[in-house]
């Protein structure tokens, strides 16, 4: 037997089912056993969590779990396995003040549903080893909307979407649950009269959703941290805006997509430098060459003055190693991995892309340069924050209306 044959087994997943419920909480069962029994293979959850108002809670804990509920009977009914379903999987949405909601009406109602959901998914997708299903089946129509759009924020490769379906008339019957593996008489109004029809001649389908994973975007602490849905919503939308990058020369802040970018201030003076060079229409920089260091030199002692601790530093690397690719490379390396990373952390990587650094692969050489264009940054030295990056739009318009 060979060495790897050896190697424990893999652990399996941990299958959780997540779903949304207001007054019927039949969407649990019968997501369930349209997974668990009618799937093929069939797909057991782990776990089975629930997110609901005060008045679903009741409904979950009383029809579902409460002694012979069933949940219980379809566990039995089946012989499924032990799964991790009791109250404390149920989740209450409250609003600012943790008050549990009793329903979702107001637009503060509405807001505090999309963070508690927001949360929720964040939370169970965090664990690597699980595999998430979402059902969108249950509670009022923005409940489901909030969860399938936080799935997508935070959905991986694994992770499931669906709607379960069921025919009628059993559809809007709250006495059926799922089909049971035998006669089960339950009734319905038609015409004014009740009628009785068999629970086991129900036909329940799962309707798999397509989403969009934009989990890749989002930064890092958005994905480890508890935020706001609108705050996510938004950070996973910039790659819909053009990029603008803008240098604030006063006090040597850097801001992308309208977001602080906390830089070293020989970082800053690195990328200031890079920038200059793009609006100049002069973006590749081979900063092994004499030229650019000179370049670069005259820079920092412009911006941060010659007797900076920056100035001297940089002088005295770069002029003592003039002419040694490698060493003034091993200057200009480290400074750019940090720009980089200090990008990615605060945009994500998909987003912080259209920022960072490059290297031209051109007759292969050390050409390096910021992918944006010159009516993509603005350099000034203006208000800070959001008022220096709305003073630096309004320049850029009335400079374009000008022109024209």
């Amino acid at each position: 037997m060979h060495a790897h044959d050896l190697s424990p087994p893999k652990p399996a997943p941990r299958r959780i089912l997540l779903a949304v419920t207001g007054l019927t909480p039949q969407v649990v069962t019968e997501t369930l056993y349209a997974l668990a029994v009618r799937a093929d293979p069939p797909w057991i959850p782990h776990e089975i969590h629930v997110l609901t108002t005060k008045a679903g809670f009741d409904n979950v804990r009383l029809n579902l779990l409460l002694g012979e509920g069933w949940f219980h009977r379809m566990r039995r009914d089946f012989d499924l396995p032990d799964i991790d379903f009791c109250a404390e999987r149920i989740s209450v949405i409250r609003d600012a003040h943790g008050k549990p909601l009793d329903d979702i009406r107001t637009p503060d109602d509405n807001r505090h549903a999309a963070d508690f959901i927001t949360e929720k998914v964040r939370e169970l997708t965090s664990d690597p080893a699980s595999e998430l299903h979402v059902s969108i089946a249950g509670g009022r129509k923005t409940m489901g909307y909030y969860l399938g759009y936080a799935l997508s924020l935070f959905g991986r490769p694994k992770d499931k979407l669906s709607h379960v379906l069921v025919s009628e008339p059993y559809e809007t019957n709250r006495s059926f649950y799922y089909p049971t593996p035998y006669s089960h008489p339950i009734y319905f109004l038609r015409g004014g009269k009740e009628v009785a029809v068999d629970a086991s001649q129900a036909t329940v389908d799962l309707a798999e959703i397509p989403f969009v994973r934009l989990r890749d975007g989002l930064p890092e602490r958005l994905r480890s941290g508890k935020a706001a849905f609108s705050q996510v919503v938004e950070c996973a939308s910039r790659g819909l805006q053009p990029a603008r990058l803008v240098l604030d020369l006063r006090r040597h802040h850097v801001f992308a997509d309208n977001e602080r970018i906390a830089l070293k201030p020989t970082e800053f003076l690195v990328l200031l430098w890079l920038a200059e060079r793009a609006r100049r229409g002069e973006a590749a920089t081979d900063w092994t060459q004499d030229a650019a260091v000179d370049e670069y030199l005259a820079l920092v002692g412009r911006e941060a003055g010659q007797e900076s601790r920056e100035y001297l530093v940089a002088n005295k690397v770069l002029i003592r190693n003039k002419g040694i690719a490698i060493r003034l490379g091993k200057y200009f390396e480290p400074h750019k991995s940090r720009i980089n990373r200090a990008l990615a952390e605060v945009l994500g990587d998909r987003h912080a892309d259209r920022y960072q650094i490059r290297r031209s692969e051109e007759n292969k050489a050390r050409q390096f340069f910021l992918p944006l264009a010159a009516d993509s940054i603005d350099i000034c030295a203006g208000e800070t924050g959001a008022e220096l990056v709305a003073a630096c739009a309004y320049a850029r318009l009335v400079t374009k209306q000008e022109q024209a």
